[in-house]
Formats: structure tokens, C-alpha cells, sequence
């Protein structure tokens, strides 16, 4: 059994000081050092598969020796297993994962981990990443810790901790409360403006005309969002996902709190939104002011046919309202693009839903530029890894 500022202390001296996750009853002490160490940054996600695209934005933004760590139960890790296998592995963004070990073979366990705790290692290792058993005595946590960062520095893809119950001794919480979370006392009221429907050629048309690429980053939805934004004007200040629905805005979340300096604009879907509706809350309470949600909704899953989303329904901007966001607009005016970005004064991070009309070019390309060198010119344009 090793003492969490052991572990903490060891990484934070290989650059890890950025952690995001979900609590584990195994992760209670560890969760609980980092809490209260002002100088560490920890998110409190609404899923595990969050905490994973939070940290590739740290990755994509670290523009020194910074490293990340998303940490979670193996219940969990399906979760993550979308945006491990298609967003990390795809763009080559490594983190260190921390998965605790509940079911773990010969070890009694409630039910609910009675097949993925003997699955736990065979998962790891069909999504190809290399996994240990998190360290137990003082004297093992720098070669684990070097190991990790080895492989990571020289594949580019994550690697994982697998921790069994009773690794970290007790760390009493004294602290309450999250640090980083914005305190938002009223909601924004949400501002709505009626218009005419536009494309969404148009609507990404505009976007482009907000965002100078010396100051701005755009990070793309996956589906014709991207590959429309790709077509329309392929900057280096941009990067498309390809995979990973829903991961858009966890990832922006991350490289905006880690590059302050930078404006960070993610562009969804309501198919995207509806995926992972709990980010609102995560962006509503740490979104800083750097941060540009636009949700463009077309009420269809355009990519894969025209099948309709459930989007009609739901009241996005008053979401994003009561969540914590600090401007929510709404309407199918196009304007509504312009006053998202001129918006002043506004302390948090903001949210637009503009309804756009469907259709799509028929000759519409898919980048012919590859993930990997999407991420790596944003990176060297930006001054990342």
C-alpha cells in the first residue's frame, strides 16, 4: 500500500498535473489528495468517456511538458471505450488511465462486476493499450510512471494503471466543494432571435469569419460538420473529428482550460448533443470564458441517411441555461453566430443553438489530410507538444 502524495508527487514531477474522471470507492484517497492540491487540476466528468476526450484537449493544447490522467471504475470503461478507440488512437493524443480493478478475479465483488472484472485486462488489450497493475510499494512508482510515459511519448496512444483494492492508503477529505467551478448564482437568461433558416455551408461560412486562426481554434464535430468545414477552407487552426460522436465539446472543455490564450470553438450536432447530453453540466460549471459552444441543429442524422433526431424536442439553449453556461442564444437567424462571438463581458462559457435547414453539397470531399497530421499541424500552429 503506497500514501497518495507518493503517486501524486511522482507524476507531477513527469509533468502529469491535469486529472479528470468519475469516482471509484479504490480511487477515494487519490481523488481526494488531488482535490486539495491547488496547484492540480482536477474535473469531476459526467462520464468516464468524457473524462477521456477532456484530457485529449489537454494533450492538444500542451505547449509544454504538461501530461493528463482520466481516472475510472472498470465499470466504466465502456464509457470510454469510443472515445479510446477513436479519438485518442486515431489523432495519437496519449494519457495515462487510471481503471480500478472491481470484480478482479478470486477477489469478492458486488454482482454488478461479476463479468467485467475478469473481461477488465482482455478490453485493455483489445483496444491496444498496454496496462500494468498500479504500483503498491513506494519503490515501484517511478519505473511504472516511466514505463508509461515512455510509451506514450514514443506511440502517442494512451497507457494504463490497473488498480486493485486497497493500493492507496486513507486521505481524509477536508475540503468541499470542486475547485475551478464557476459560481454562476442566477442562469443566463436564454435569447432568442427569429430569422430565416440558413445552410449549414452558410452557418460554417460565418464561423470562419469569427475565428482569425492566429487567436482561434476550431474543433469540428464528426459527420459532414467537419468535412464541410474542411471543404469550405482547410486552416490549420482547425481539426475535424472523425469518430468519437459527442466528444467535440469535452475535448474543447480541455484545451481551453489549458490554453487560456487561446479562443476554442466547438462545433455540434444535435445528434452529437443528444449523445452526451451530461457535458452540459461539466461545461456549464468549469467553461471558461474562452469557450464557444455552437450547436448547429438540423433535426437529422445527415450523415449516415436524413434519419431524424429527437432535437425537436428538446429546448437546447435552456439547457445550456440552466446548466451553468454563462450566454445561451437561440433562434435560426444567422446573426445569432455573430453576437455568440461579439458577446462582452461574459464570464463563463457561452452557447448558441442555431436551427439550420438540411442539405448538403452532393460533391461534398472527406479530408484528404490524415488525423494524425490534422492534430499534428494544429499542434505545431498553436505551439503544442
Amino acid at each position: 500500500m503506497i500514501e497518495a502524495a507518493q503517486f501524486v508527487e511522482a507524476a507531477r514531477e513527469r509533468g502529469f498535473d491535469w486529472y479528470a474522471g468519475v469516482p471509484c470507492s479504490f480511487l477515494t484517497p487519490f481523488i481526494n489528495y488531488v482535490l486539495q492540491d491547488e496547484s492540480l487540476h482536477y474535473v469531476s466528468a459526467a462520464n468516464e468517456g468524457d473524462a477521456v476526450a477532456l484530457i485529449a484537449g489537454v494533450e492538444l493544447g500542451a505547449n509544454r511538458k504538461r501530461r493528463g490522467i482520466a481516472m475510472m471504475q472498470n465499470s466504466g470503461l465502456g464509457n470510454a471505450v469510443s472515445p479510446l478507440t477513436s479519438l485518442t488512437w486515431t489523432f495519437r493524443l496519449p494519457q495515462l488511465l487510471i481503471v480500478t480493478w472491481r470484480g478482479q478475479p478470486g477477489v469478492h465483488d458486488e454482482p454488478q462486476h461479476a463479468l467485467m472484472g475478469p473481461i477488465t485486462p482482455q478490453m485493455l488489450e483489445t483496444m491496444e493499450i498496454p496496462w500494468e497493475l498500479f504500483p503498491t510499494e513506494a519503490d515501484q512508482i517511478g519505473p511504472a510512471l516511466d514505463r508509461a510515459t515512455q510509451y506514450m511519448d514514443s506511440t502517442g496512444r494512451p497507457y494504463a494503471l490497473v488498480m486493485q483494492k486497497g493500493s492507496v492508503a486513507p486521505f481524509e477529505l477536508k475540503k468541499t466543494g470542486l475547485s475551478g467551478v464557476r459560481a454562476n448564482a442566477h442562469p443566463a437568461p436564454v435569447q432568442r432571435f427569429e430569422g430565416e433558416r440558413v445552410t449549414r455551408h452558410d452557418a460554417l461560412r460565418q464561423v470562419i469569419a469569427n475565428t482569425p486562426k492566429e487567436t482561434t481554434v476550431v474543433l469540428a464535430s464528426t459527420g459532414f460538420c467537419g468535412r464541410e468545414l474542411y471543404a469550405i477552407d482547410d486552416r490549420e487552426n482547425q481539426l475535424y473529428l472523425v469518430g468519437s460522436m459527442g466528444c467535440v465539446t469535452p475535448m474543447a472543455l480541455g484545451l481551453a482550460l489549458s490554453r487560456p490564450d487561446l479562443r476554442v470553438v466547438a462545433l455540434d450536432g444535435d445528434g452529437a448533443a443528444l449523445m452526451r447530453m451530461g457535458v452540459f453540466a461539466t461545461l456549464g460549471a468549469y467553461g471558461p470564458s474562452n469557450l464557444i459552444h455552437l450547436l448547429l441543429d438540423n433535426g437529422a442524422h445527415e450523415s449516415t441517411g436524413g434519419q431524424a433526431t429527437v432535437s425537436r424536442g428538446v429546448d437546447f439553449a435552456s439547457i445550456a441555461s440552466a446548466c451553468g453556461y454563462a450566454l445561451a442564444l437561440d433562434g435560426d437567424d444567422i446573426g445569432v453566430i455573430d453576437r455568440l462571438f461579439d458577446a462582452k463581458d461574459v464570464n463563463g462559457a457561452r452557447f448558441a443553438r442555431l436551427s439550420i435547414r438540411t442539405g448538403t453539397p452532393g460533391d461534398l470531399p472527406r479530408p484528404k489530410i490524415t488525423p494524425e497530421d490534422v492534430r499534428a499541424r494544429l499542434q505545431q500552429h498553436i505551439g503544442g507538444r
